[in-house]
């Protein structure tokens, strides 16, 4: 059974992950208005990715006798002056997620919650990926400019990804 300090943070990370698929899902809107089809996609991909992050914790609460509580989402923003600006953004908010899992992890150790801290290893591994990717799309930006052949061969490469489905949770 959770803690109700610890269930009240999990809940509050299930509206953080949420919230990042709201923000991810408006950066893909923002790029499919500019005509960037490989970067909408990559975005659409990354909500995709943080609905089943809300989706996994919400069945870890659940699971271990909690209950899930939805809140509010804010609105994120509509439109980002550059592709560059919209990465710096993703990058900076993945690492604020950084901090938000690591906050949980701080938490179950000071409850001595084990089932918990072992649960959530799995994000603290996901958010290395999370700013790894963000991070290097930048610095390809970086390089490439937001015009261009550069923006476009980008643009290509990132039609490519597709949602994986991560595996369940142990």
């Amino acid at each position: 059974m959770l803690k109700k300090s610890m269930e009240k943070a999990l809940n509050q990370q299930i509206n953080a992950e949420l919230s990042s698929a709201y923000l991810y899902l408006s950066m893909s809107a923002h790029f499919q208005a500019m005509n960037l089809k490989g970067f909408a996609n990559w975005m659409r991909v990354q909500a995709m990715e943080e609905f089943t992050h809300a989706d996994r914790l919400s069945a870890y609460v659940l699971d271990r006798g909690g209950r899930v509580q939805l809140m509010a989402i804010d609105s994120p923003p509509l439109t980002w002056e550059s592709a560059l600006a919209v990465f710096q953004d993703t990058y900076r908010h993945e690492q604020k997620v950084t901090s938000l899992i690591n906050d949980l992890v701080d938490l179950a150790i000071k409850e001595k919650d084990h089932a918990t801290n072992n649960f959530l290893q799995w994000f603290v591994n996901e958010q290395v990926e999370e700013e790894a990717n963000a991070e290097a799309l930048v610095q390809q930006l970086k390089l490439t400019g937001d015009a261009g052949p550069g923006l476009l061969m980008l643009d290509r490469e990132l039609a490519q990804r597709a949602f994986i489905p991560p595996a369940p949770a142990a």
